[in-house]
């Protein structure tokens, strides 16, 4: 007997940002990844409008990894109506909880100074959500196992596989009535540093990957290398090295990076800042599941003994006041907001200063701006002149690129009926559809925002 399922993409369709799918059959619906869009504007607004579906009748969001476009929804999702279960392993849903509460923070603190210094159209300005509703979806988690068969009901069942990418992160295999559903997530990369290399999907029937890198391979740059000649460049120069940074993965990555270039002897004992609250939060992840990662106990504690990491915000306004050449490392990697601003706010307008962007900058981020050589930035209100060196390190991405994405699907043995390209720019998107062509000439589709699909299973 057929049974239809539909398939509407919610996010993530055409962009990068977003990531909602919503897997509609006759007994369940299930939500993988429920995130927010960042980026355009166009795209930001697209937050504050209610999902057009019926969110009461979700019973389960699974999430792929705890990332703020793959979880940063879930607040407005309850506030919609949303009452069912909350899916994860267990470091992603701790990184979950950690993102949700510092974005819930971010919110509240940028909606009362939006409202006390008047540079908002809206009155009042307020919050996305507040660690309010936070802790409300946080009594929805459910921790699951990874590597392990879960039923939903007795025609449908989901397993977590790891992913690299960030700590916790995992493609999803869903089986529903005998087929296969495999959505990627975020695919991670091989020989990662922190991370063991992703596992791959041996059947799928209907393949949802993601498409960030689809159209790039990452240059094979020598870090190291740049890393110490831009802390000694900045030494000379009496200077400061700014590190925009995501604060799961990237920033540990970066961490791990310079305490080996320390221990290495190849750049002198220059004060290393951290300041990303939600970073910390990540690095005491990082403590508790040590099996989702390669670090060990003494690598962990020597890096995390080299760096001073910042408790609060007057500690921030110290690192700003120290005159001493620095590295400083802060949140948020795209440069939307976060602590990265205050000292881009105090330093962008100092030809001493190097700002290092390390990881993929969206469209319509200060990231993005910076990358493309804008001479002033917007935020809190005001215009900042660009005098600082911008600098980047692609390669420290913690995506795959078009090798590895096609790499990750050479394990799949049987032909899908449809592959479905979702988390990628148009560019990327097109480049990689007519690459999955040529190497395995399978059925490709580029779904576009609130595409609409009837599979039949």
């Amino acid at each position: 007997m057929e049974h239809s399922v539909t398939i509407q993409f919610l996010g993530a369709s055409g962009t990068v940002t977003g990531s909602k799918y919503l897997i509609a059959t006759s007994e369940l619906n299930i939500l993988i990844d429920c995130g927010m869009f960042q980026g355009l504007k166009e795209l930001r607004q697209l937050n504050w409008e209610n999902l057009p579906v019926n969110v009461e009748e979700i019973d389960f969001v699974i999430l792929t990894h705890g990332h703020l476009d793959h979880v940063g929804y879930l607040p407005r999702l309850l506030k919609q109506g949303f009452n069912g279960k909350i899916l994860g392993t267990a470091p992603t849903l701790a990184i979950a909880e950690v993102i949700l509460r510092d974005s819930a923070k971010i919110h509240e603190e940028e909606a009362e100074k939006a409202n006390k210094e008047k540079f908002t159209k809206h009155n009042p300005a307020l919050p996305f959500y507040t660690v309010k509703d936070v802790e409300k979806t946080i009594k929805l988690f459910e921790v699951e196992m990874h590597s392990k068969w879960n039923k939903l009901n007795e025609t449908i069942s989901y397993r977590f596989q790891y992913n690299g990418h960030i700590i916790g992160a995992t493609f999803i295999e869903l089986d529903i009535l005998g087929k296969r559903f495999v959505f990627s997530g975020d695919i991670g990369r091989r020989n990662d540093l922190l991370l063991e290399d992703p596992k791959k999907p041996e059947w799928a029937d209907f393949l949802f990957i993601e498409s960030t890198y689809g159209n790039k391979l990452h240059p094979q740059e020598d870090v190291e290398t740049i890393l110490s000649e831009l802390i000694i460049n900045t030494i000379n120069e009496n200077g400061n090295l700014i590190i925009p940074s995501f604060a799961v993965e990237r920033l540990q990555t970066l961490m791990y990076l310079l305490w080996k270039l320390y221990k290495k002897n190849k750049i002198p004992n220059i004060p290393i800042f951290v300041d990303s609250p939600m970073g910390n939060n990540v690095l005491e992840i990082f403590r508790r599941f040590p099996k989702w990662h390669k670090l060990s106990d003494q690598e962990y504690n020597a890096m995390c003994e080299h760096i001073n990491i910042i408790q609060n915000y007057k500690d921030t306004w110290r690192t700003i006041d120290d005159k001493r050449s620095k590295i400083i490392i802060a949140g948020s990697g795209m440069v939307t907001g976060g602590r990265v601003l205050t000292y881009l706010q105090q330093l962008i307008d100092e030809p001493t200063t190097t700002v290092l962007l390390v990881g993929y900058q969206a469209e319509g981020t200060r990231g993005r701006q910076l990358l493309d050589g804008a001479h002033e930035i917007h935020f809190y209100g005001k215009y900042y002149p660009v005098r600082a060196k911008i600098k980047s390190i692609e390669s420290l991405s913690a995506h795959a690129d078009q090798e590895d994405l096609i790499n990750w699907m050479d394990g799949i043995k049987n032909i899908p009926e449809n592959v479905f390209l979702i988390h990628g720019e148009p560019g990327a998107l097109d480049a990689f559809k007519v690459k999955i062509k040529y190497t395995y000439n399978w059925n490709v589709t580029i779904p576009k925002l609130y595409d609409v699909v009837d599979l039949i299973v």
